[in-house]
C-alpha cells in the first residue's frame, strides 16, 4: 500500500488556487527555464531509477551535465527505447507510484495502452492553460458558465483531465458549473436544455468532428445554439480557419477569435500549449497568404499555432520534430513526441509579421486595446505520415479539408473523409477521396463532380507541390460519397483516420 500514498506535498495547486492568472504568466520566475530543467534533470538522474540505467547504458556522467549546452547533449527519449523500455514504478520519481493519485491511458498508432501516473499537484500547471482561455478568450471569470465535457470519459486522457482542471477553476472562484455527459450526444442535449438556460455562456469541450457532430445534431433537433453563447475548445486534431468560421456561422458566433480555443495537449506530457486571441488571429490571417504561411512553416498546410509557458512545458526541435521536457509523475527530459512543428519567439512572430505590414493587433482584426501575453509559440502539424504521396507532391488532409469546407459544399458533407491514391487497370495513379454526407443527404453525380472541383481548388492554391508536380489532367480527384456513418469508411464510435494506404 506505500506505493499508493498521496503526494507529499500540494504546492503547485496552493499556488494555482491562491495566485490570479496574470501574475503565474508574467511574474519572473524564480529561476530561468533552461536552470529550472538542468535542475530536473539532476534529480532524476538522482532518483528515477529508469533514468539512472538510460543514462549509463548510453556512458553519461550526470556531473558532466552542468549547463544548457550540456543539457542539449543528452540523448532524446522516446517511447520505443524508455517508456516501454522500463517498469512504470522506476520511470517515476522515487522509483514508486506513491507521488501519483491518477492515470491516464493513452493508446498510440500500434495499439498497444500506454499508462501515465499523474497527481492533482502537478495537473495544476496544465488547469493554468484551461484558465487562460477561460479567462482571456472566454471571460469566464465574469460570467456564470457552463461547461460542457464533450470528450470520452473513463480511463482516457481526455474527458477525466479536462473535468479535473475545469474543476479546478470552479475551487479558485470561477462561477463554472462542470457537466461531464461525455460522448452521448443525447446526454448532451439533455443537459443543454436543462442547465444551459440558467448561465450565461456554455462551453463544449471535445474532439473536434464530434463538437461539430454535437452543433449539427442540436441544430436538427431544434437547439437555437445562439441563444447559449456558445464557445468551444477543442483538442486532438489540426482543423481549418474556413472549418472554425463554419462553426462560428452556425453557432451564432460574433468574436471568432475569442470564441473558441485549441488546446495542443498528450496523454504523457498533459496540455503543451493553448490556443489565444494572438495566436487565432496570426493563423487566420496566414490562411489567407499561403505564401507566408510556407515562409513561416516551411509547408503548404497550416498546422495548428499556440502559445506556451516554457516555465512549465520547455519546447526544444530535433529534425523538424518536437522535443519537450517537463515536470509529472514520469518526468520527461528532451522526450521526442515526434509531432512535426517547430517554435517561434514572440519577438520573432513581431518581427515576421511586421515584416509583412502588420504593425498592430488591429491590423489582425483585434481590438485595438487588445495585450497579448507575450509567450513563445510553438505550432505542430500532427504525425508526419498522414500524408499521401501523389506523383511526388505530399497532399495533406489540411488541404483536402479547406477544399469540403466552401460555401455551396458544406450543405452536404460532414466534413470527414478518407484520402488515398489508386490505380486504374491501366496503372495510371488517381487521386481517391471517400467522402462523408450528412444525415438524410442523398447526392448524385453533379454533387460529387463539384466537390471534386472545389477540393482541386484548394490544392491548386495551397499545395505548390501539387500545383507544379501534378499534370492537369490528373488534379481533378475521383470522389467517392457514402452515407453517414458508413461501416466500411466512417464507422461510428473509433477515432477517424483521413488517409488510408
Amino acid at each position: 500500500m506505500s506505493n499508493l500514498l498521496k503526494p507529499p506535498s500540494q504546492d503547485n495547486s496552493q499556488r494555482f488556487i491562491s495566485t490570479p492568472l496574470g501574475e503565474l504568466l508574467t511574474q519572473p520566475p524564480a529561476i530561468e527555464p533552461q536552470q529550472r530543467f538542468l535542475n530536473l534533470f539532476q534529480r532524476c538522474a538522482n532518483e528515477v531509477p529508469a533514468y539512472q540505467h538510460f543514462l549509463a547504458s548510453r556512458q553519461i556522467n550526470p556531473q558532466q551535465i552542468d549547463d544548457y549546452q550540456a543539457f542539449q547533449t543528452l540523448p532524446l527519449m522516446a517511447k520505443a527505447d524508455y517508456m516501454r523500455a522500463y517498469p512504470l514504478p522506476e520511470r517515476c520519481l522515487g522509483g514508486s507510484l506513491r507521488c501519483a493519485d491518477r492515470v491516464a491511458v493513452s493508446t498510440g498508432s500500434t495499439g498497444q495502452p500506454t499508462f501515465w501516473p499523474r497527481s492533482a499537484d502537478y495537473e495544476a500547471e496544465v488547469a493554468v492553460r484551461f484558465e487562460q482561455v477561460f479567462k482571456d478568450s472566454f471571460q469566464a471569470d465574469q460570467r456564470s458558465t457552463l461547461a460542457v465535457v464533450c470528450f470520452a470519459l473513463g480511463n482516457w486522457v481526455g474527458g477525466l483531465f479536462t473535468t479535473s482542471c475545469c474543476w479546478q477553476l470552479a475551487r479558485k472562484g470561477y462561477p463554472l458549473l462542470v457537466a461531464t455527459p461525455g460522448n452521448n450526444k443525447a446526454e448532451i442535449f439533455r443537459v443543454l436544455r436543462e442547465l444551459a438556460p440558467h448561465f450565461e455562456q456554455t462551453v463544449l469541450l471535445g474532439y473536434p468532428p464530434f463538437v461539430k457532430d454535437v452543433i449539427d445534431a442540436g441544430a436538427a433537433e431544434g437547439l437555437d445554439w445562439a441563444q447559449f453563447k456558445p464557445k468551444l475548445v477543442f483538442a486532438g486534431e489540426v482543423f481549418s480557419e474556413e472549418w472554425r468560421s463554419l462553426l462560428g456561422q452556425r453557432t451564432g458566433s460574433e468574436a471568432v477569435c475569442f470564441d473558441s480555443a485549441s488546446l495542443y495537449g498528450t496523454a504523457d506530457g498533459g496540455v503543451l500549449g493553448n490556443e489565444t486571441p494572438f495566436s487565432i488571429a496570426i493563423r487566420r490571417w496566414l490562411a489567407q497568404r499561403p505564401d507566408a504561411a510556407r515562409q513561416l512553416f516551411g509547408e503548404s498546410r497550416l498546422p495548428t499555432l499556440v502559445q506556451y509557458d516554457p516555465s512549465s512545458r520547455f519546447f526544444e526541435t530535433h529534425d523538424g520534430t518536437l522535443v519537450v521536457s517537463a515536470e509529472n509523475s514520469v518526468p520527461l527530459l528532451r522526450y521526442h513526441i515526434a509531432d512535426k512543428g517547430g517554435v517561434v519567439s514572440f519577438k520573432e512572430m513581431w518581427d515576421f509579421l511586421r515584416q509583412r505590414g502588420v504593425q498592430s493587433v488591429a491590423d489582425l482584426g483585434l481590438p485595438a486595446d487588445f495585450q497579448p501575453r507575450n509567450l513563445p509559440f510553438v505550432y505542430v502539424f500532427g504525425r508526419a505520415d498522414f500524408t499521401v504521396s501523389y506523383y511526388g507532391a505530399n497532399i495533406y488532409p489540411e488541404n483536402v479539408t479547406v477544399g469540403l469546407e466552401q460555401p455551396g459544399i458544406v450543405v452536404w458533407v460532414t466534413g470527414k473523409f478518407v484520402l488515398q491514391t489508386q490505380e486504374t487497370l491501366d496503372g495510371d495513379k488517381y487521386l481517391h477521396i471517400a467522402v462523408e454526407l450528412l444525415p438524410g443527404i442523398i447526392a448524385d453525380t453533379s454533387v460529387a463532380n463539384k466537390i471534386a472541383e472545389s477540393i482541386r481548388d484548394q490544392l491548386l492554391r495551397l499545395n505548390s507541390e501539387f500545383a507544379n508536380y501534378t499534370p492537369v489532367e490528373r488534379q481533378l480527384p475521383k470522389i467517392s460519397l457514402y452515407r453517414f456513418a458508413d461501416a466500411e469508411y466512417f464507422p461510428a464510435g473509433v477515432k477517424h483516420r483521413y488517409t488510408r494506404r
